[in-house]
């Protein structure tokens, strides 16, 4: 295990769980290089307003620049020593992938290869990157294990993703670099993306606006809190492997009119339901196997989704100022 302090190259650093990420790090005393390109994906004033509590801190150092320019990443390294990367920087969404393909052809794949470029020619001690559990697809057996096959994705987003993780083995097998890739299992909590179903949810309920249920209500998702995500991230910062993949989950189930009521509850509003057919590309459930996780990253995820939506909901009030 790696203790000692150490700077860590996180990219999509003013992003949800890059923001999350970066802060603990820093609050941890390690120093964080911090690399977003800002894009418009969703609401930007979102991503300054997380990067603002970053440059908060002493430690940390920011770049405002994109990870498929190749140019400015070796300007990067040259001048700054890494011991870590940590790429969270992605295109994100499996509904947008199948109107903006190019998007994540260049910011998920081109920009990941860059990436693996640094790190052979700028040699770090760890490289722990982002998958997701959309590899797993529509996967039958449940819960979804690495030992899966996870070679047929139904969105071009999975694809990219899974694309990531053979990238890595290669450059790891190749260049004796460590690389650890982290699935990632429906992230939510304080400051989350707007596109994801908690904050979608909860604006439409709070401005009395009807809410778009998928597959009729008929929807599981290993919710899982973004505080235990970036637990196992740092646990797999600091253990460094020659190549490995992890889920990074709840491995709990939760239906998706149960994450619905919960919200109501707590808000104290009926939400006005709009029920809808399952969309292309989506999944009507994901579970996470964190058996090997918990065994050699020592990950122990600890919030129930009750705990965790009340602390969004509390984080969503504030943020907007909603009384």
């Amino acid at each position: 295990m790696i203790d000692n302090q150490q700077t860590t190259f996180v990219t999509g650093a003013a992003g949800f769980i890059g923001f999350h990420t970066a802060r603990s790090l820093l609050e941890k005393g390690d120093s964080v290089i911090g690399i977003d390109n800002l894009n418009a994906y969703y609401d930007v004033s979102l991503k300054k307003a997380r990067l603002e509590q970053l440059i908060a801190h002493h430690n940390f150092t920011f770049y405002h620049k994109d990870i498929n320019n190749l140019d400015a990443l070796k300007k990067i390294f040259s001048n700054n020593h890494m011991d870590r990367i940590c790429n969270l920087a992605a295109q994100a969404g499996v509904r947008y992938s199948m109107q903006n393909p190019f998007t994540y052809q260049e910011s998920n794949i081109k920009g990941f290869l860059n990436l693996l470029e640094m790190a052979r020619q700028f040699p770090v001690n760890n490289f722990v990157f982002a998958s997701s559990s959309s590899v797993y697809g529509n996967n039958k057996k449940l819960p979804f294990s690495v030992e899966d096959n996870v070679d047929t994705p139904i969105s071009l987003y999975a694809a990219t993703k899974r694309s990531d993780e053979l990238m890595a083995f290669t450059y790891s097998h190749l260049f004796n670099i460590p690389l650890t890739g982290l699935r990632y299992f429906t992230v939510y909590g304080p400051w989350g993306r707007p596109d994801m179903a908690l904050f979608i949810f909860t604006r439409a309920i709070l401005n009395e606006m009807p809410i778009d249920i998928y597959n009729f209500g008929k929807m599981k998702r290993d919710f899982t809190y973004v505080d235990d995500i970036v637990d196992g991230t740092i646990s797999a910062l600091n253990s460094p492997f020659r190549y490995e993949i992890f889920n990074l989950g709840n491995s709990k189930t939760v239906q998706l009119m149960e994450l619905i009521k919960i919200i109501e509850e707590e808000l104290g509003i009926e939400a006005k339901k709009n029920f809808l057919p399952l969309q292309p590309g989506d999944v009507p459930e994901t579970y996470a196997d964190i058996k090997k996780t918990k065994k050699m990253l020592g990950y122990n995820p600890k919030t129930s989704i009750r705990t965790g939506i009340i602390k969004f909901l509390n984080w969503y009030r504030d943020y907007y100022k909603i009384g």
